[in-house]
Formats: C-alpha cells, sequence, structure tokens
C-alpha cells in the first residue's frame, strides 16, 4: 500500500505523543490480561514450593500449592494455565508410559485446579521428554529418534490428558503427523471440543534451557534434538509446518521461542489468519529478570515492552512467566 503524507511542518508527527490521552487513543495494539497464559510446574508431595534456581520468582509446586496459585491467576483475570510435571526420576522409562497414567503428576493437578477453579482452562503438553529416560521428545532406539511409533505412544497421552479434564492440549513434540493422529482420536473418544494448539513452528534453541532444569529433563536428556526440532535459519520451514497442523485439526498454533522469532510470528499470522500464540520461554525469561537482579534493566518496563512486542507481532496471545506479575501491572 503507498501512503502519502503532508511534509514538514504540515505533518508533525509528535502532535499524537504530547499527552497521554492522544497516545492512548491512537495505539495501534494493546496488551491485557486476557492474552496471557501461565506455565506453572507442579512437583509431588504437599505444601512445598521449591524455587528454579535459573528462574528467577518461580518455583515447582505441590498441587495443593498449584491451586491456591491458580486461584489467584484467576482472580487476576488470567484466562488460562499449562502445567508441566517435574517427573520423579524413578518413574522415568524409555518406553515412558508415566505420560498416559491416568493418575500421573499433571492428570492429579488437572482435576483439582478444574475442581477448584472451574472457569481457568487448563492445557497440557503433549510430550514425552517429562517421562523419557532419555529426556527426549519422543522413543529412541539406538540413538534414533522414532517418529511412528512415537505416534502412537501420543495418542495415549492425549486421551489421559483429555479424560482429567484438560481444556487445551499443545503437542511439543515436533514428531510428523502428530496433529492428525491426536484429532482423530479425540474425536473417535467423543472429546470433540477439546483444543489443540500447537507447536507448529519450534525452534532447536538454547533458549530452553532453564526449562528442562525446571522439568528435570536436562540432565537426562542424550544428544540434542535437532533432527525433529526447527533449524533456526528456517522461515518458509515454519510455513509449511503451520499449514499442516492447521490442515490436521490444530485450532490454534503456537511458535517457540518467542522474541527471537517474532519474524516467524509475523509471518504465520499474515499468511493464515488462524490464532497464533508465542511462547515466551524459560531463557527469555531468564535474561530479564537476571538483567533486573543486577540493575541493568528496569524490570517491569523490560517485561512490559517483551510482551507488547509479541501483540505488535501479531500474536492473540502469550505464554509467559510473567503472567501474574504483568497482570498486576495491567490491572492497576
Amino acid at each position: 500500500m503507498t501512503r502519502a503524507y503532508a511534509p514538514f511542518p504540515a505533518c508533525r508527527p509528535r502532535r499524537l505523543r504530547q499527552a497521554r490521552w492522544a497516545r492512548d487513543l491512537v495505539r495501534e495494539t494493546e496488551l491485557t490480561v486476557r492474552d496471557l497464559i501461565w506455565p506453572i510446574f507442579v512437583v509431588e508431595g504437599e505444601d512445598r514450593a521449591e524455587p528454579v534456581a535459573s528462574m528467577p520468582g518461580v518455583a515447582r509446586l505441590s498441587v495443593d500449592r498449584a491451586v491456591k496459585a491458580v486461584e489467584e491467576a484467576a482472580k487476576l483475570g488470567i484466562p488460562a494455565i499449562e502445567i508441566f510435571p517435574n517427573t520423579e526420576e524413578r518413574l522415568k522409562t524409555t518406553s515412558c508410559e508415566e505420560a498416559w497414567n491416568p493418575d500421573n503428576l499433571v492428570c492429579r493437578a488437572t482435576r483439582a485446579i478444574k475442581k477448584a477453579v472451574p472457569e481457568i482452562g487448563v492445557m497440557l503438553d503433549v510430550a514425552l521428554d517429562p517421562y523419557n529416560a532419555d529426556g527426549h521428545d519422543g522413543l529412541v532406539r539406538n540413538g534414533r529418534i522414532l517418529n511412528d511409533e512415537t505416534l502412537e505412544c501420543l495418542v495415549r497421552q492425549t486421551l489421559a490428558q483429555a479424560e482429567a479434564g484438560a481444556d487445551i492440549l499443545g503437542p511439543s513434540d515436533m514428531m510428523d503427523g502428530r496433529v492428525a493422529a491426536m484429532r482423530g482420536a479425540l474425536e473417535g473418544a467423543g472429546f470433540h471440543d477439546v483444543t489443540i494448539m500447537s507447536y507448529a513452528a519450534k525452534y532447536a534453541s538454547c533458549f530452553f534451557s532453564p526449562f528442562r532444569d525446571a522439568v528435570g529433563s536436562g540432565g537426562a536428556l542424550k544428544g540434542d534434538k535437532q533432527t525433529y526440532q526447527m533449524d533456526p535459519g528456517n522461515t518458509d520451514e515454519a510455513l509449511r509446518e503451520t499449514a499442516m497442523d492447521l490442515a490436521e485439526g490444530a485450532d490454534m498454533v503456537m511458535v517457540k521461542p518467542g522474541m527471537p522469532y517474532l519474524d516467524i510470528v509475523s509471518r504465520v499470522k499474515r499468511e493464515f489468519g488462524a490464532p497464533v500464540f508465542a511462547y515466551q520461554v524459560s531463557g527469555e525469561y531468564a535474561m530479564i529478570k537476571a538483567a533486573a537482579l543486577n540493575g541493568w534493566l528496569d524490570g517491569e518496563r523490560a517485561m512490559m515492552e517483551s510482551l507488547r512486542a509479541f501483540k505488535r507481532a501479531g500474536c492473540d496471545g502469550v505464554l509467559t512467566y510473567f503472567a501474574p506479575e504483568a497482570a498486576r501491572l495491567l490491572r492497576g
């Protein structure tokens, strides 16, 4: 689109910046509490909160503590959470059967939270890494990540999580064909209304490291995830992945990590017009927190500026560990 503007001094862009009311009137994008999804970590035990050293301000919570935290999140107006487990080492195996145990940690947490706070949306991750003795998102045989065999496991995990009451399922494994397998299983079992938010463009990124500390999968990881997560140098591939997931039955799509991939967010939103989310991942959170704690950045301003960047790029919402802190600021 070609735009013509009057030359200076007839055109003075600063006229619309002089007062707060003017800035508010012409602001192109707006961040609200309704745009936030809060990822939380759960751990076995009672009345337990274990700080995650690499994520200042974040803790692994026992289910009872998680329920209380989510109650507070609901009061702040946060519409949804995502739950990740810190699975006990004794339950991790190469066959990953704990992933579809109906009484595993995330299923119990989901039931408890939906009972206490039925109005909040609960999202669960569909991937094997928290349960895998090898630390990978898929089954491993002779050092190779198996795609089709993993899909069978993901279907079992999907049905267990839907039965537990999850509202949104987020396949983060990056196996080919997983959305179609999940959608077919959900429809076949009568879970017609369960939403799929696919991790459509998930890159093989170093920014995930603190998250792996939080869920306890980092120490178990053998090798890396470059054979199934995306190459950070690619953008067209992200569009192909997104097109496949939407065609297979995804309702919403996600780009992960967030800030280093805002160009991907923008391209995906322009190309497909579907609901697009970004995950402001653990490494992004940790960088801002660490800089703020050292006095190198104004932490609140950096947090809010980063979240607004997602909206400006085209996001419909953001998964962020900052959600409660940001919600308090947004609500004044």
